[in-house]
């Protein structure tokens, strides 16, 4: 990632930072913890992604000495001690973060990721940790529910180009791999992350020649086994004609609009009965998983699916309600509960962990222990520094399908998804009582 300049923040992170090394707080150890409030709309789970990024931002914070300069002339700094950009300018991250696995399915009130540093430096980190894995978390269920609903066939992410910004087509194109697509066209994808790439033509290159025929000729002769013919420029029947009359072996073909059913079927026989049985049919163009889903209850011979926009900014359900919140702090030497209680937006007291069952999830605190359950929030940095080796992508991508095959069926549906239960453990609730009784007590006495 290289250096991460401090200043990629939102101003109230940096506001507060000031306030609490002026109140002499700074240095208070703290716990944050990043959860999931409500899950996107239609899901019953989403897929966890974006962890590495959210450790190499933690590993490289920094801010800059122009950056330092640019807050001393906001106005909002104006009072706060000069000792503070100090701090700014030997500031290094030095705390503790457990996290959920990337692959791993999580539900509607988990934690994702707990951090515990001096509260400084557990404050300042919380806009990039919710934009890196909520952005990735999205896009990883979005291309597990289209893999899903491919039953099988490929799915590849097309979407740089209608993403965001062209960084998080990258990201995006990574998330999308560990939800189960076979690749990406991205290229910077590829090279960053060793994803598989594909793509060979557009319809400009078959436009730019004097016939489509000798537009696919010379793509064969560049491309070869690899090339994929882009056969609906002009007209299906004769781009596919056009395709196996070409001499060598080819991938494919790819269909980009109209009746994907109806065109597949219609190019399939057409490549049989020129002897091409072997070449496989690409669709794109507009492509969701609910579409996905009728091509491949249909029976359509298609192989696999090219999906952009859709998967690429989670067109149906583009945000999803993930937090950060102070979960514990330290108050005369010891670590407290610390916990909101306003209406729909109420959090939980104490370091917490999921405790996974088959067939459940608890939420208990950290130090608890459920036989039979697994943990899924494990260390993955100590005292600023990375714990254990990098996790390689495939790996991650494997253990995310393998995950999402162990919870039931029916939390995978497209529509209607069932809940996957997930309770409260009786610690957790008696904590969470007695965090809010004391508040109840200090504000009667206030009002008093």
């Amino acid at each position: 990632m290289g250096r991460v300049q401090g200043l990629l923040t939102d101003l109230y992170e940096l506001t507060m930072a000031a306030g609490y090394f002026q109140a002499g707080k700074a240095g208070q150890r703290a716990t944050f913890e990043l959860s999931l409030r409500r899950l996107p709309a239609h899901r019953s789970y989403v897929l966890a992604a974006g962890l590495e990024q959210a450790i190499e931002y933690l590993l490289e914070l920094k801010f800059t000495p122009e950056g330092i300069e640019y807050l001393k002339g906001l106005p909002v700094f104006s009072r706060a001690p000069a000792a503070f950009f100090d701090c700014l300018r030997e500031f290094r991250f030095t705390g503790d973060v457990w996290a959920v696995e990337e692959g791993t399915p999580l539900f509607a009130g988990e934690p994702v990721l707990r951090v515990s540093a001096p509260l400084l430096e557990a404050q300042i980190p919380e806009t990039f940790l919710l934009s890196t894995m909520t952005f990735q978390t999205l896009i990883a269920t979005k291309a597990s529910r289209m893999v899903e609903a491919a039953g099988g066939r490929g799915v590849i992410e097309f979407g740089t180009r209608r993403a965001h910004t062209p960084q998080a087509g990258t990201l995006g194109a990574r998330a999308a791999y560990i939800g189960g697509c076979i690749g990406t066209s991205n290229v910077e994808a590829g090279y960053r992350f060793h994803i598989p790439v594909f793509g060979t033509a557009a319809h400009s290159w078959t436009l730019a020649f004097d016939s489509e025929a000798e537009a696919f000729a010379r793509l064969q002769e560049l491309l070869g086994e690899n090339t994929v013919y882009l056969v609906d420029t002009y007209e299906l029947e004769t781009g596919v004609e056009n395709a196996a009359a070409v001499e060598g072996s080819f991938w494919g073909i790819r269909l980009d609009s109209g009746d994907f059913l109806a065109e597949s079927r219609v190019a399939r026989r057409i490549l049989d009965r020129a002897g091409c049985r072997q070449a496989r049919i690409m669709a794109s163009g507009d492509l969701n998983e609910h579409r996905i889903a009728e091509l491949t209850a249909a029976g359509a011979p298609i192989d696999c699916f090219g999906v952009g926009t859709e998967l690429a900014t989670s067109a149906d359900a583009p945000s999803m309600g993930s937090i950060y919140k102070l979960v514990e702090i330290e108050r005369k030497g010891r670590l407290r509960g610390a916990a909101k209680f306003s209406p729909d937006k109420s959090t939980l007291p104490g370091a917490k962990q999921i405790f996974r069952f088959r067939d459940h999830d608890v939420v208990g605190l950290a130090e608890e222990n459920f036989p039979g359950a697994t943990p899924l929030l494990v260390p993955v940095m100590h005292a600023g520094a990375r714990l254990g080796e990098r996790i390689p992508l495939g790996q991650i991508r494997q253990q995310a399908q393998r995950r999402l095959a162990e919870i039931p069926s029916a939390c995978r549906r497209l529509e209607d998804p069932a809940a996957f239960p997930v309770l409260l453990s009786e610690r957790l609730q008696a904590l969470a009582a007695e965090v809010r009784s004391a508040e109840l007590k200090t504000l009667d006495s206030k009002r008093a």
